[in-house]
């Protein structure tokens, strides 16, 4: 029952938005017919792309009556699920996405969706990033999300990855608690990773990417599309986009009802990370930054590094198209 009454009062939150103007109008006028009236979308450990868990209500404003949450694991994994076409949609994190089109996955990226959510966490010998030379890192495994950001922020710093850092893996072991049992000297944490060792006031945090430069200045998070689904399905393409940036105007506008939404629905257990992260993460830089210069900084590093043979421009030419972006963008200006 507590389920259902927040279903409905988050969509009265949402009808209330849009006649504030917060999330533009709705339903849009003049506008082609849908190609199918089902979405399938990534469910994923990993409360930082709430924007896509609480869409569900709005992508059925748009006219989508099937929508679905396909079970998926975070970083290269999601782009090969969504090049497969387990599912047609997901937020993904930058560097992977990166590492996935330089493979040839057949996956379109769409739109930076939001900045700055991961933190990397350091033992005491760790103070910057040049420190993590001769150190260990725990992640999930090569290629993962957090490899790929840490290599990235290791090759812009002048350290060779594949040289300097010892990267540990366990497969029975999460990171964080290889992190926690001091067998690793860092990790890159997602939320609700972050709040759960701020609380526990294990480690400290070497760079937060909310708010440290330059990683605050690009997306972490941005949505990805199926490249045949994009094709072949403009109109629920461009809807799918504008459910998922409406929803993210959400999260700034509604943190609070948003946190309680993704608990409710069993995206995450924890109320108070929950809401911890949709105030901390800046959702409405979706507006401002430019995912063509993400893509360009993350694809440098990793082609730096060696993990990418394609430079930033192929990569941009081969998996990116923003003219949904663009059409988006200007319908829900204010």
């Amino acid at each position: 029952m507590q389920i259902i009454q927040s279903r409905r009062s988050f969509l009265a939150s949402i009808a209330a938005a849009g006649a504030a103007g917060l999330t533009g109008a709705a339903p849009f006028a003049a506008e082609a017919p849908l190609e199918t009236s089902t979405i399938r979308l990534a469910k994923i450990r990993g409360i930082c792309i709430a924007p896509q868990y609480v869409a569900e209500e709005l992508l059925r404003l748009e006219g989508f009556t099937d929508v679905r949450y396909v079970m998926a694991e975070a970083g290269y994994a999601t782009a090969e699920k969504i090049a497969r076409g387990d599912f047609d949609f997901s937020l993904n994190f930058a560097a992977p996405l990166a590492l996935a089109i330089d493979a040839g996955e057949p996956i379109i990226l769409l739109a930076g969706v939001h900045p700055g959510c991961f933190e990397l966490f350091g033992n005491e010998s760790i103070r910057g990033i040049t420190d993590l030379k001769g150190k260990s890192v725990g992640i999930q495994g090569l290629g993962s999300t957090p490899h790929a950001f840490v290599t990235s922020m290791a090759a812009y710093v002048g350290l060779d990855p594949q040289k300097d850092i010892r990267w540990v893996t366990d497969p029975s072991v999460r990171p964080m608690e290889l992190f926690v049992k001091g067998k690793v000297d860092a990790f890159l944490g997602f939320p609700p990773e972050p709040q759960e060792l701020r609380a526990r006031n294990i480690g400290h945090v070497v760079v937060n990417s909310t708010i440290d430069r330059p990683w605050s200045q690009y997306f972490c998070c941005m949505l990805a599309g199926n490249a045949d689904f994009v094709r072949n399905n403009p109109v629920a393409t461009k809807r799918v986009l504008r459910a998922i940036l409406r929803a993210a105007d959400l999260c700034v506008a509604e943190p609070q009802r948003v946190a309680r939404q993704i608990v409710d629905g069993g995206f995450t257990a924890n109320y108070d990370y929950a809401l911890q992260a949709m105030s901390e993460v800046p959702y409405g830089k979706w507006r401002e930054y430019d995912p063509e210069d993400t893509i360009r900084f993350y694809a440098l590093r990793l082609h730096e590094s060696g993990m990418v043979k394609s430079s930033p421009q192929e990569i941009i030419a081969d998996g990116t198209d923003w003219r949904f972006l663009n059409e988006v963008k200007r319908e829900l200006k204010t």
